[in-house]
């Protein structure tokens, strides 16, 4: 069964059996999330991280300390249903598991970020071609110079999604993607990566690099990796999260958060 063919049951099952690839493509019209567990005492300060950061963060649904079970699957289970999972001690990266049901605490509480992989559908709807999907790659992810709005103890770099587009497709992609607020929205910069920062399109922080065609325009999308970045940046005790690029697919739709 192809990845374009599976359910949302189907494609975690998949992922709980230790099959561990980037999610774009998958299960077809269904949001993805990307996942960051903190501790209890760490969760207002992640929670005033990500309503102070809406782009890069836009929060799908909050668990209760412990829980590993969100409304957005129900049956689902956070812990393995994943294709691989970073754990992280006082932001270093310790662990990169298929699963975390060995690493998972009772005070955790789990932050499910909206994830421009949801959008993609969209877009390739639209006729705007996904390089990375037709190379068979990630996404390309680059850390910025840009700094989120500090939240208590969590501060950190924003960290933005590329995809190449054809001049001609532009407006579309803008278009397509401003009416899905929850998975990112519209793009926070198109053009010169040096306006954010970025000296080399083939060296990106996280993913693959993507080849573009000679007149594409890169374009930028806040991207759900920026938790990621603020443990790095302001160390906590203990954090578990997706990694980039494999994410928790769910059964919400993503029409569900159309907003036009």
């Amino acid at each position: 069964m192809s990845p374009e063919t599976m359910s949302p049951e189907e494609a975690r099952a998949a992922f709980r059996s230790g099959h561990s690839v980037p999610t774009t493509g998958w299960a077809p019209g269904r949001t993805q999330a990307n996942l960051v567990s903190v501790p209890a005492d760490w969760a207002y300060d992640m929670l005033l991280f990500c309503q102070r950061n809406p782009k890069p963060c836009p929060v799908l649904d909050v668990t209760d300390a412990g829980s590993w079970t969100t409304p957005l699957a129900p049956g689902a289970d956070l812990r393995t249903d994943l294709p691989r999972y970073r754990v992280w001690e006082d932001g270093e990266l310790v662990d990169e598991p298929t699963d975390v049901v060995g690493h998972w605490r009772g005070d955790l509480v789990s932050f499910l970020i909206g994830c421009s992989f949801t959008f993609e559908w969209s877009l390739a709807a639209a006729g705007v071609p996904l390089r990375h999907v037709a190379q068979g790659r990630n996404v390309a992810m680059y850390v910025t110079d840009r700094q989120c709005r500090a939240a208590g103890r969590l501060r950190g770099p924003l960290v933005v999604s590329m995809r190449p587009v054809p001049p001609g497709d532009l407006a579309t992609a803008i278009q397509e993607t401003s009416v899905l607020p929850a998975v990112h929205g519209a793009p926070v910069h198109c053009g010169d990566p040096a306006g954010l920062g970025i000296a080399d399109l083939a060296e990106p922080d996280f993913g693959d690099p993507v080849d573009a065609e000679p007149d594409d325009i890169p374009v930028f999308w806040a991207c759900g990796v920026t938790p990621q970045a603020a443990v790095m940046a302001s160390r906590p005790p203990f954090a578990i999260t997706h990694a980039p690029g494999r994410m928790f697919i769910t059964d919400a739709r993503d029409e569900q958060y159309r907003v036009a």
